[in-house]
């Protein structure tokens, strides 16, 4: 595994780190909020960009592009917790890609997908007996859906309703109803292309977590080196030093396994599903404790609407509750490591 990036990939950083930086600023984060969380204008500029299927082989209208050098473009939409739907799109575009080399999916569809529109997403959970699945990601603006109905992959093409459930990070969440959406595959294969997608999915929002928390012990240590309390700057305190310190090793190790995860999902590897998860959750912990720090040291500041880290905070906490609860994904690891949990003695 490379720890840095290529020419190539730096570049990417670059341009992309650039048009988030101008396009998805607090202030358009704040807009987006105020509607269901999606911002039309920018991911009509992501689209032109290419970086909705960047990672789509050319054939089936895509970049042609590997999902480390989409992870590239995932951090830096994490950094600015960027109100469109990159990772859910980008990895719906790739399964309906997979899926039309074997004619289970109209190849238009999955071209018009990689070039952007329509917006696609997928289910992170399985549909329930009647056919509605809850809480999908960006499921308020998408126009396809993919995701599991018993034991079938479906995909449904609908008018999103462009109203979010309520929720704390202000993501474009929604129930969607699949009970007539057509069937891709059935059984086996269609639980693994399902599976395949949602690991890429985890190890994607692994990076972007990374990029989260980057982004946010920035603006922590940029604010408690111009806050001032006794006559000198808050960052001078140790106490303030040592969480600081802590959150910044813990960033460096999910920015690390992160990116493992998203080497080992693109080359297939053993163990990839697992190295996903893992990433995910730490993570996902990792932004956690780093947005609480920073949160803390605004002091009252950091509860208020004004102030930019209250946008991250939350963020960091709500992005892994659309996976579900983050208690049984810790437990499938175990089972998986350890095998199944025994009873207890009678």
């Amino acid at each position: 595994m490379r720890t840095r990036y290529s020419e190539d990939q730096q570049a990417v950083a670059e341009a992309f780190g650039d048009l988030f930086a101008r396009e998805a600023t607090p202030e358009a984060v704040r807009a987006a909020e105020a509607g269901c969380g999606f911002d039309r204008g920018l991911w009509s500029k992501l689209a032109a960009a290419g970086a909705p299927g960047m990672a789509v082989p050319v054939e089936h209208g895509g970049g042609g592009a590997s999902l480390v050098d989409l992870a590239v473009v995932a951090f830096e939409w994490g950094r600015r917790i960027a109100p469109v739907p990159l990772v859910e799109h980008a990895v719906t575009a790739r399964l309906l890609a997979s899926l039309a080399e074997s004619g289970a999916v109209d190849t238009a569809l999955a071209g018009a997908v990689a070039g952007g529109e329509p917006i696609a997403t997928l289910t992170l959970r399985p549909a329930g007996p009647d056919g509605a699945a809850p809480l999908v990601p960006a499921g308020a603006v998408a126009d396809v859906v993919a995701g599991l109905r018993g034991d079938a992959l479906v995909v449904g093409r609908d008018e999103p309703s462009g109203v979010a459930r309520p929720n704390t990070a202000g993501l474009p969440l929604a129930d969607r109803d699949l009970s007539d959406a057509g069937i891709l595959a059935t059984g086996e294969v269609a639980r693994g292309a399902f599976d395949d997608a949602l690991t890429e999915w985890k190890a994607l929002m692994a990076v972007a977590y990374a990029g989260l928390t980057r982004e946010v012990l920035a603006m922590g240590v940029a604010y408690v080196k111009q806050r001032h309390q006794f006559g000198v700057p808050v960052g001078s305190f140790q106490a303030v030093q040592h969480g600081l310190a802590d959150a910044a090793t813990r960033a460096e190790g999910a920015r690390l396994l992160a990116f493992r995860a998203a080497c080992a999902v693109d080359a297939v590897t053993d163990g990839a599903a697992r190295l996903a998860s893992m990433a995910l959750l730490f993570g996902a912990e990792s932004a956690r404790f780093a947005a609480d720090r920073v949160l803390q040291y605004h002091g009252g500041y950091g509860y208020s609407a004004e102030y930019d880290v209250q946008l991250y905070y939350r963020r960091a906490a709500a992005w892994l509750l659309q996976l579900g609860e983050p208690a049984a994904e810790i437990a499938r690891l175990a089972e998986a490591d350890l095998g199944p949990k025994r009873p207890k003695a009678a």
